[in-house]
């Protein structure tokens, strides 16, 4: 197997002066895609703020990008990202975000042009002045097989037209599929607009052979916490049910991807508590075949690679990702590739429409991942893109898979990462880092954050507290907030463990999280508010009783009233609630343009701790949402922590 010396360089060609700046820059590379004859590559990438170009580059080595495109987040929306429809025609998303009349509201747009950059088009459907009410749904790609002809398979959005002045109106309402012409614009109808539809499968073959439908409740115009799932024959006809899925308990079947081969549908369902891979026959007969299920874990993805969505394998998260592959071609490729590549896990992000080029992405604890080119027939491997440029010279902390107990004696996995050169904690200031969610789990791999504070001299731990997914539903307990007592223990018992077990510095021990881990950092300073020096939460949840008011707003109203659920847990469990038991000064950070996770609730926070004579600063970040996503936001953030932090 040849591997270059050269490849393309990455976007992104000055090296930022300080680690807060490396740390903080965002992936140069957003997006990126092989064309079907595997002779060119479009990537979007990340310029300064919000500014993202989309270019196009031959697969030959010395090849030059040519820029086509360019989005700056402002009025004309942003790239999210580009997939080929031809060798020639390229598809992408836009997305954009805007404050109306307080409400956080975010619009999607499909538009096609020319790998030349020529001849858009809008794909999407457009709006009628006579709309009755807005959908800011632009739709999805969910065929690219059948694309030889320039069309795409789409989902696409519908709103009923008012009559006024005129008899010519649309009555269609709800999500319907139609194949598009991405040269023209023209499009056919393939699937009616169902008013309940969510999503729709095909089977990689141009055929739709799923339907997901979520109703309202027409007593409080609030979703269903009821997904229901159909299915459409092979031969053709009407819909007919196949499952249905609980979206708050995850009870239930819920389809991924059809084997077109097998007429199978392959998806998710709960096996002893814990996530499996089965597949359901699409033949009316109702058999169920389990294709996979591990004892410890929950199975979370079906791998799929080409233009038709072929299933290679499934993957799961013990202390590393694993992979358990279904075709052996692949497997030995894959495998082959990482001895080569010193054993980093190997990730196909696209292929060839023959399968006779892979678009593939190696990456590792110490390895924040490079793009390379793999041609089987020549056994050549070719680097290709760099995203994280600004690293490649930054000697890395490697994750340690750790457990440690908690003070009911449960074992409480985790990961632990000490700056470069140290084997142990003993006498360094320490961050104990906890992950979103709360239904997320941290898993081995680069993760910025935590190598910016490793970097830094701390030991960093990141615990898969009980209330973290991925380990089954014993694990899972009732989630992060019902159960918060248990989570937010095993959180505070991790920072113990760092001083009993590890020797940490008392004095330099401080707790930093993001979304739920903000929530988690907050509400640790009021159940343990000795034991941490500094409280740091970005885009944080602060008050259970005001995020179930906020959600009600878009229609989740019910859903998360039953994930949150009820009771005295609601005021014990919101820091916001309980601000004058924080003893540790507290730095927040929050965008104005956070949908996960409204400002209101950053703010609800600082006025509880200023009301109480504490200690708080709030950083909004203006028109920016939960990922905080610029290179400058992140790393004016960092620096802001490093001052802030005992260290």
């Amino acid at each position: 197997m040849a591997l270059a010396l050269s490849g393309l360089a990455s976007a992104s060609a000055k090296e930022p002066a300080d680690n807060a700046a490396r740390f903080g820059a965002l992936e140069s590379i957003q997006d990126v895609s092989l064309s079907p004859d595997g002779n060119r590559l479009a990537f979007i990438e990340q310029g300064p703020n919000r500014t993202r170009r989309l270019l196009v580059v031959e697969t030959a080595e010395g090849a030059k990008p040519r820029q086509i495109l360019t989005s700056d987040g402002s009025g004309g929306g942003n790239l999210s990202w580009c997939g080929w429809v031809t060798n020639a025609r390229l598809a992408c998303q836009t997305f954009v975000r805007d404050n109306v009349e307080g409400d956080i509201l975010a619009a999607t747009t499909i538009i096609a042009l020319d790998a030349t950059g020529g001849n858009m088009r809008i794909l999407s459907n457009r709006r009628s002045l006579r709309s009755l009410y807005a959908d800011f749904r632009g739709g999805s790609v969910i065929d690219w097989s059948s694309s030889d002809n320039g069309s795409l398979l789409m989902s696409r959005s519908y709103v009923p037209e008012g009559d006024v002045r005129t008899r010519i109106v649309s009555r269609a309402e709800g999500l319907g599929v139609d194949r598009v012409d991405s040269v023209t614009g023209a499009a056919r109808r393939v699937e009616a607009a169902n008013r309940d539809a969510r999503y729709y499968l095909s089977d990689g073959h141009g055929n739709i052979r799923i339907m997901a439908t979520q109703g309202y409740l027409s007593s409080t115009g609030q979703f269903e916490p009821t997904v229901r799932f159909f299915y459409r024959p092979k031969d053709g006809g009407g819909w007919k049910p196949l499952a249905q899925n609980d979206v708050v308990t995850d009870s239930g079947f819920q389809p991924d991807t059809v084997d077109a081969a097998t007429n199978r549908v392959y998806g998710f369902q709960k096996i002893d508590g814990r996530m499996a891979v089965v597949a359901m026959a699409l033949d009316g007969t109702g058999a169920v075949s389990t294709i996979y299920a591990h004892p410890e874990v929950d199975v979370d993805d079906i791998m799929r690679v080409g233009r038709n969505g072929r299933i290679v394998g499934i993957s799961y998260v013990t202390d590393q990702r694993e992979a358990a592959m279904t075709d052996p071609g692949i497997a030995k490729m894959t495998g082959a590739l990482s001895k080569t590549l010193g054993g980093k896990q190997i990730v196909i992000v696209d292929a060839s429409a023959d399968e006779g080029r892979y678009l593939v992405r190696a990456e590792s604890d110490i390895d924040p991942g490079a793009y390379y080119l793999y041609t089987p027939k020549a056994r050549e491997l070719r680097p290709l893109l760099v995203p994280r440029e600004p690293l490649l010279d930054v000697a890395l902390s490697p994750v340690k898979a750790i457990t440690y107990p908690a003070a009911d004696g449960t074992m409480i996995p985790g990961y632990l990462t000490l700056p470069p050169g140290r084997s142990d904690a003993r006498g360094l200031p320490a961050i104990v880092m906890p992950h979103g969610g709360p239904s997320s789990r941290d898993e081995w791999g680069f993760d910025w954050l935590a190598q910016y504070f490793a970097q830094s001299g701390y030991a960093v731990l990141q615990p898969n507290y009980r209330g973290s997914s991925g380990y089954g539903d014993v694990w899972y307990k009732n989630n992060g907030f019902q159960s918060w007592k248990t989570a937010l223990g095993d959180v505070t018992d991790g920072g113990r463990w760092l001083l009993s077990s590890q020797g940490v510095d008392a004095k330099k021990l401080s707790i930093v999280g993001w979304s739920y881990g903000g929530y988690a950092a907050l509400q640790s300073g009021v159940v343990a508010p000795d034991l941490f020096q500094a409280i740091v939460a970005i885009a944080p949840v602060t008050d259970l009783a005001q995020l179930k008011a906020e959600e009600s707003k878009f229609g989740g109203g019910t859903i998360n009233d039953r994930f949150i659920g009820s009771g005295p847990h609601i005021r014990e469990g919101s820091p916001a609630q309980n601000a004058e038991a924080i003893k540790a000064p507290v730095l927040m950070f929050h965008g104005s343009f956070d949908q996960n996770v409204d400002i209101a609730q950053a703010r609800t926070m600082r006025r509880a701790l200023e009301g109480k004579g504490k200690r708080v600063e709030l950083v909004e970040y203006p028109e920016l949402a939960h990922s905080l996503e610029t290179s400058e936001a992140r790393t004016d953030m960092l620096r802001r922590i490093s001052a802030f932090l005992p260290h």
